[in-house]
């Protein structure tokens, strides 16, 4: 009789995540999660089950651009996939956006959103991307305090009635530049009706949203990031047609092909500023660390999906005369990404949880700072580490992972997505060196010392004196890279060492939690091999060697030209 590979089966995905089941504990107040918890239980259910069935069903479907009519009316409709329009009817309904804004958990609103998200996004092909721009369009409303646009937009964006709700889009990207928005060429005039838009935009993302949120350049503003202004617009009117925007064409891509990603060109578009006429670098700030924080969010469930196939299919998969799940080094493999996952899960959550109390009006000016450092830093550690740990888990499955119809390469396309969206991890690392050098260190190592003394286990007190000893060399090497004009140069390092610093030392005192409330020690396991794999310190590096392997003068001549005025986020 022929062999005939059992597939790997997804189990109940709240049920099954002890990790996650252990932090909600952690972090909620008991009152909080009782309330929550039948919804986590239902999108843990639909999750495993209907909607990863639909997933693998609709495998081949993408969304489809219809240019035109019968008629030859120009009407550029998007036709979604089936997954999609269900994805957006749950995702309403279970509130994931409107968690974030009802105030009903007051700060601990956003790890609620935290583990739906989580719970929601792996099974729904990359929804969480209009999900995450609507998220952040509507901070970004708020913050700006411009009350007509609050009342309009806000309560479509954060509605739970699905023929309420709207999606944004976020358009900032051209041609001339993704990441340096500050060189874009979109222009503002004014008529006397109001602002109308021209220019064409390069990545247009979910872009069949009902609103989004774009910079251009009022006539006669200076060039750079300061003379661009943030304008909101309305994508047809009240009879469909499209507002001053054709698309060109969708873009072909190696992943996320659900999401409806266009090219296209604003031919005076109607639209609104949001706050002033300039700094719409600045005033679009708030929306990027809501995405950012999605990505991150993102990034965790699509490892947690990889890890929990990968599993499963080990107790199923046999070779060699065993299971794989039996074969020491299979198992230590598997291990090892489990770790690498718990700390990103751990470090995400708890910049939900800044995100929470700086909304709730109950951060303190120190924690403030640490949110705006570690929210750059998490998104390009998490996204790096979600590359890494999905092309593990493919691995794990031999040829059968490299199968499109089984459903396992998809995670590993969309996966390569996290580290590029919302900011490369480059981009991200500058971000991030600009507010440790300016008093960003000192609070981080302010806050890692309170974590730290929760860990009062031997073990993890050792742990915590390698993290302390990490956390110094990085401020040696800071004081370093000062000296010799380098701090560009080694950025990318200090940040994901930083990173991995913070997600190590919060494993620690999970772990300490987890043994006290009887939750056993396997969050000690996650943070003793977590710290096996290393802090990823800073080497030392120079100029001369860079140059050497490039063959280029200006890293020779130690030249730091783009370590200054931030050109993407605030």
């Amino acid at each position: 009789m022929a062999f005939v590979q059992d597939p790997p089966r997804l189990h109940h995905l709240y049920r099954s995540d002890r990790p996650l089941r252990a932090l909600l504990r952690h972090l909620l107040p008991a009152g909080v999660l009782k309330s929550c918890e039948v919804s986590f239980d239902r999108l843990g259910e639909l999750g495993a089950g209907p909607l990863y069935r639909m997933q693998l069903d609709d495998r081949l479907n993408e969304p489809r651009l219809v240019p035109w009519d019968a008629w030859g009316n120009r009407i550029d409709r998007i036709t979604p996939t089936p997954l999609w329009r269900e994805a957006e009817r749950l995702a309403v309904e279970h509130g994931l956006i409107a968690d974030a804004y009802e105030q009903a958990f007051g700060m601990h609103a956003r790890i609620v959103q935290f583990a739906k998200v989580y719970l929601f996004a792996a099974s729904t092909d990359i929804y969480s991307c209009p999900l995450a721009m609507t998220d952040g369009a509507a901070r970004a409303l708020l913050d700006a305090g411009n009350e007509q646009l609050v009342a309009r937009a806000v309560p479509h964006l954060t509605s739970r009635d699905p023929d309420r709700f709207w999606t944004s889009g976020q358009w900032m990207t051209e041609a001339v530049g993704g990441s340096d928005v500050g060189a874009s060429q979109t222009v503002a005039r004014r008529d006397a009706r109001g602002w109308r838009l021209y220019g064409r935009k390069w990545f247009t993302s979910a872009v069949n949203a009902q609103v989004a949120l774009t910079l251009a350049r009022p006539d006669g503003n200076p060039s750079g990031g300061r003379g661009l202004a943030l304008f909101y617009l309305e994508t047809r009117d009240e009879h469909g047609a499209l507002n001053g925007i054709r698309i060109n064409r969708l873009k072909d891509k190696l992943g996320t092909r659900k999401v409806p990603t266009a090219e296209l060109e604003l031919e005076g578009a109607r639209a609104e500023p949001v706050c002033g006429l300039g700094d719409g670098v600045r005033h679009i700030a708030p929306m990027l660390n809501i995405t950012r924080m999605w990505n991150s969010i993102v990034a965790v469930a699509l490892m947690r999906r990889g890890i929990a196939l990968a599993k499963d299919y080990a107790t199923r998969r046999c070779a060699f005369g065993g299971r794989l799940i039996d074969k020491p080094l299979h198992r230590d493999t598997l291990a090892g990404l489990e770790a690498e996952c718990q700390g990103a899960l751990h470090l995400t959550a708890f910049v939900a949880a800044l995100v929470g109390r700086s909304e709730s009006g109950v951060a303190s000016v120190q924690q403030t700072r640490l949110l705006r450092l570690l929210t750059p830093i998490t998104k390009a550690l998490t996204g790096r580490q979600a590359a890494t740990v999905v092309a593990e888990a493919v691995e794990a499955f031999g040829g059968a992972g490299y199968i499109e119809d089984t459903g396992i390469a998809l995670l590993l396309r969309d996966a390569h997505v996290l580290p590029i969206w919302e900011g490369t991890t480059n981009v991200l690392a500058l971000d991030a060196m600009r507010t440790a050098m300016d008093g960003g260190m000192d609070v981080l190592h302010r806050e890692l010392g309170f974590i730290l003394q929760e860990a009062r286990a031997s073990e993890l007190m050792r742990i915590g004196a390698r993290i302390e000893s990490a956390m110094e060399a990085i401020d040696a090497h800071l004081c370093g890279g000062r000296e010799r004009g380098g701090i560009e140069h080694d950025a990318r390092r200090v940040a994901l060492s930083l990173g991995r610093c913070t997600a190590l030392a919060l494993l620690c005192r999970h772990a300490q939690w987890a043994r006290d409330a009887g939750w056993g020690d396997g969050a000690i396991a996650a943070a003793r091999r977590f710290a096996q794999h290393g802090l990823d310190l800073p080497a030392a590096t120079s100029f001369e060697d860079t140059a050497a392997l490039l063959g280029t003068a200006a890293a020779a001549a130690g030249e730091d030209m783009a370590f200054g005025p931030a050109s993407f986020g605030p």
